[in-house]
């Protein structure tokens, strides 16, 4: 019997399908066990606060808005920083993609110490603003610089991505109809990336919407000027478990929501690819 033979035994080829299945299983239910306790114990605990419905809409108004600005932001400096990334021969383009892609896996307390430490007060930049009467601490533009900090990464990486796998003939052909780069950027590269960097500017949007840790140390948790959905659902565990959990099912919601709409647009954009 050979080596092959030997390792096509259906008695080991069945015992390996068994422990890739329990172990799938274990893993599966790992993440999503949460989620179902999450939605079971929002519609089960009892509370004995009533709902402020004027505090969870100033959050969700506030939520929304810097979001909107945060995305619009990342829409406008993070294109071109990706295609930059992709299509140009820089030097130290990997480390520049190191630094990029960092707050990606930066501890959020980390993340509000660096804002801290270039827009604080006695900051990098936040000083010379300081001395022209400019506060950026403690604001609703701490609150849109923190979201933009740790989900612009998430569109820059997707964005970047889709620019490189572009073959390089479609900008040769279009160099040689008479298109400035300017032309085929508009014309070529950004039609045949819309469904990739749609999907990126939303996954980017659903961490926006659900930054916390940074969020909180940089600008504060002050209701109705600073308290986002997550600060909310943090500030609600004082009051009532069940406010807590109904906040935080809100935001399950959004996110699944975004998520889906990621997947749903990856697959679109896969398909064109092919």
């Amino acid at each position: 019997m050979t080596a092959g033979q030997q390792a096509e035994n259906p008695g080991s080829v069945r015992w390996a399908g068994w422990v890739t299945a329990v172990l799938a299983t274990i893993m599966a239910f790992f993440l999503i066990i949460p989620l179902v306790g999450l939605v079971w114990r929002a519609l089960t605990l009892p509370g004995t606060a009533v709902l402020d419905r004027s505090s969870l809409s100033a959050a969700i108004l506030l939520s929304l808005t810097t979001t909107a600005i945060s995305v619009l932001l990342i829409i406008l400096l993070g294109t071109p920083l990706a295609y930059v990334l992709a299509r140009y021969p820089l030097r130290f383009k990997r480390l520049l993609t190191v630094f990029v892609e960092l707050p990606i896996v930066m501890p959020p307390v980390v993340a509000g110490l660096g804002l801290l430490a270039a827009f604080g007060r006695r900051g990098l930049i936040g000083l010379p603003l300081a001395e022209l009467g400019i506060t950026v601490t403690f604001s609703g533009t701490a609150v849109v610089l923190a979201q933009v900090f740790v989900a612009a990464p998430f569109y820059i990486r997707a964005a970047q991505s889709r620019f490189a796998a572009l073959p390089r003939e479609y900008e040769d052909a279009a160099a040689v109809d008479g298109a400035n780069r300017w032309q085929t950027f508009r014309y070529i590269m950004l039609p045949y990336s819309r469904n990739g960097l749609l999907a990126g500017l939303i996954l980017s949007w659903a961490r926006a919407l659900g930054e916390f840790g940074a969020t909180i140390l940089f600008a504060g948790n002050l209701q109705g000027r600073t308290q986002t959905m997550p600060l909310l659902v943090y500030a609600s565990l004082e009051r009532d478990l069940r406010i807590t959990f109904i906040t935080a099912l809100i935001l399950l919601g959004l996110a699944v929501v975004a998520f889906g709409i990621t997947r749903w647009l990856t697959g679109l954009d896969v398909g064109e690819g092919e």
